[in-house]
């Protein structure tokens, strides 16, 4: 019997979108294609492809006024923020600028005798493996660079947003990319286990959970298949003493709410000096109160509801557990809240590291609050965690904030302003949040492998 993928919308509960999943041997023979297409794509000057990759981009952007509300039907993101084409714009457009350094050749030396250089070369079929939560932004930080690089790709697309890697296969294949270059395939995930194990790729990236990337490292096991993995996060904010209160509010209460909290390096753990904690608390109360939960295809809505039910339902359980073990609640249950997909954005004080909501990845709209003592508190809370993606220091000495910043386990520290990701750093992390890195000059050479030459030079 076909198998099928189904993306339920969350507005609703209804059935938005359903495709048939490849059979293995039709899986088998996608990444046959795009092995056999790479050799002649990489073959192309760095110029045409970095044109070709760019003309892609540009149809994308065409079809956004149809990508915002197919959004919110997948996933549950209010039309009133306008999809992702300019996140996309930006990072496609700095991974294209900067083509030309990151996969130039490392001139080692040459004499009268000989010539040595490095080259990096493009791995070959790259294996994309993108979430739902930002389908064409996460998906792009791959998909440009190996594309340019010289590789082909296989996106596999989350069921929540199972439209997503059509849209973005149908645009470069408009802008004159290969068809078998660039391909879109519906697989279940054993299927996809099997290709890994078979090394049907040469590199593997995915985004998604801790589980996930558990699965994808003990699929690609022996094969010595290189793999990029950004996993869970559990990402922490810290108010200093010295911070601009209002500034920190709105850009870390953004940081916890925005797309229902559900963002990769979303701020789920503040720690707020307790010189300014109650100042703190009243305001981002205040703020997250103001919130209008309710259908994202509604421009009045602010907050939509949560991408599907099951993962609504992990961050009831993470608030329940914590007001069960002491934590208070501030924001009222709103209006809209259905016990489902639609949940009341909460924030939560009275926390410890002992619930499971300062400890496990809620990836939604909660976060607690602590107040601390000093700086060395606060580090020592914020590396407390088995993940280590992000962190935000709120501060007006930016030295300070470096030197805190070296204390941190983290892939990336921000000061005064977090939930953003700059395409001329690297993407990365550490512990539970995984391995590898994307974007910058760091993310051509991860797409990438290196290549010697070590020639030495006729004498007769």
């Amino acid at each position: 019997m076909t198998r099928t993928l189904e993306c339920i919308s969350p507005i609703d509960g209804s059935l938005f979108a359903e495709r048939e999943v490849l059979s293995m041997d039709g899986a088998r023979s996608a990444a046959r294609r795009a092995r056999a297409a790479q050799a002649a794509w990489a073959a192309r000057p760095l110029v045409e492809r970095v044109e070709l990759v760019m003309a892609g981009i540009d149809a994308m952007g065409a079809m956004n006024e149809e990508i915002v509300p197919e959004l919110a039907h997948m996933m549950g993101r209010p039309i009133r923020y306008g999809g992702e084409l300019s996140g996309v714009r930006e990072r496609a457009s700095h991974m294209a600028t900067i083509a030309a350094q990151g996969l130039a050749d490392l001139e080692v030396g040459e004499d009268a005798l000989f010539r040595r250089r490095i080259e990096r070369v493009p791995h070959g079929v790259v294996f994309v493996i993108a979430p739902w939560n930002y389908p064409y932004m996460t998906a792009v930080n791959t998909v440009v660079p190996a594309l340019i690089a010289g590789n082909s790709v296989i996106l596999k697309h989350a069921a929540q947003t199972l439209l997503a890697g059509e849209r973005m296969v149908r645009a470069f294949h408009s802008a004159g990319i290969p068809e078998d270059v660039f391909q879109n395939v519906f697989l279940d995930h054993e299927t996809a286990d099997d290709l890994i194990a078979a090394r049907a790729f040469d590199f593997v990236n995915f985004t998604g959970s801790v589980a996930g990337g558990r699965a994808v490292e003990t699929a690609a096991a022996g094969t010595f298949t290189p793999l990029g993995l950004e996993l869970g996060g559990k990402d922490p904010g810290y108010v200093m003493a010295d911070a601009d209160l209002d500034a920190a509010v709105a850009g870390l209460m953004d940081a916890a709410v925005f797309n229902s909290g559900q963002c990769c390096c979303g701020i789920e753990r503040i720690y707020v000096h307790e010189s300014l904690y109650d100042e703190f608390l009243e305001k981002s109360v205040e703020t997250v109160r103001a919130l209008e939960l309710g259908n994202p295809l509604d421009d009045a809505t602010s907050i939509g509801p949560m991408a599907h039910v099951r993962f609504a339902k992990e961050v009831r359980s993470q608030i329940d557990e914590a007001l069960r073990m002491g934590a208070k609640a501030h924001v009222e249950t709103m209006p809209a809240d259905d016990g489902a997909c639609y949940l009341t954005p909460q924030i939560l004080t009275g926390v410890t590291h002992e619930m499971r909501v300062m400890r496990d990845e809620s990836f939604g709209p909660v976060v607690g609050i602590m107040p601390v003592r000093d700086d060395e508190e606060a580090v020592q809370l914020m590396n407390d965690s088995a993940f280590g993606l992000t962190a935000s220091l709120w501060t007006r000495d930016i030295a300070k904030a470096e030197r805190l910043g070296e204390r941190i386990e983290t892939g990336t520290v921000f000061a005064n302003r977090a939930d953003y990701l700059d395409p001329g750093l690297c993407w990365t992390g550490c512990k539970n949040t995984g391995h590898g890195g994307s974007l910058s000059v760091i993310g051509y050479h991860n797409l990438t492998r290196p290549k010697s030459y070590h020639l030495k030079k006729s004498t007769s």
